[in-house]
């Protein structure tokens, strides 16, 4: 499990809609935000290419950027994970897959897996986490939203940073991320609290220095 915890620190999730701020190409500027978070030190990214501002209504091109960050992220050494899209996970050989409680059973994902993936499982609810803790398939939790965030559409009930010290409290061991309207002055709070790490969006994807931010969200973790 220690080698899953040190890919936790530093998670950035974000898709061209995350980006749209930048200018019209959403493609180009994914992929300048991303190459400036790798290079300010994030530790995992995961493609999270949704929504009415992303380029899921043209899948060609939504694969052609998902395998341009694929190479980014192997250039840099980071863990490359797709959101939701399993097949897409498993075409791009993905160093893992994150789904949701209403995604693909992540038993499925793990029989349908030819190489080791790393699989997460979002969680809301301590009751989720107690299920999820027993499956052995599940790699890590992302626990959230902390906080209310923009960068999801219908997000689940806030939990607040106090959340993740309650799962740590009630015997939950399985690697945890937070996300969910994380920033900067959370990060020492959410790892002091027990979290391996944090997830962020909006916090890097639309900082005005986005190498600088990261190297400060870094620090923060540590």
């Amino acid at each position: 499990m220690q080698k899953i915890r040190e890919i936790l620190p530093l998670y950035f999730v974000a898709g061209t809609q995350d980006c749209r701020h930048l200018g019209q190409n959403g493609a180009q500027n994914l992929l300048s935000v991303l190459k400036q978070a790798l290079e300010g030190g994030i530790t995992c990214f995961q493609f999270r290419d949704k929504g009415k501002f992303s380029l899921e209504h043209s899948p060609a091109a939504q694969k052609a950027l998902a395998i341009a960050c694929r190479d980014m992220c192997r250039e840099y050494r980071v863990p490359f994970i797709v959101n939701d899209n399993v097949d897409l996970a498993f075409e791009l050989e993905a160093d893992g897959v994150h789904v949701g409680q209403t995604d693909m059973a992540v038993e499925v994902i793990r029989a349908k897996a030819n190489k080791a993936m790393i699989v997460g499982w979002s969680v809301n609810l301590l009751e989720e986490a107690k299920i999820g803790e027993a499956m052995a398939e599940i790699d890590y939790f992302g626990i959230g939203p902390i906080f209310p965030t923009k960068s999801k559409e219908n997000p689940k009930p806030t939990r607040g940073m106090a959340f993740i010290q309650h799962l740590r409290k009630s015997g939950i061991t399985k690697p945890l991320v937070a996300i969910g309207g994380v920033k900067l002055e959370h990060v020492r709070t959410l790892r002091e609290f027990g979290a391996d790490g944090v997830a962020m969006i909006s916090a890097i994807s639309q900082a005005e220095n986005v190498e600088a931010m990261t190297k400060a969200l870094r620090e923060a973790g540590r």
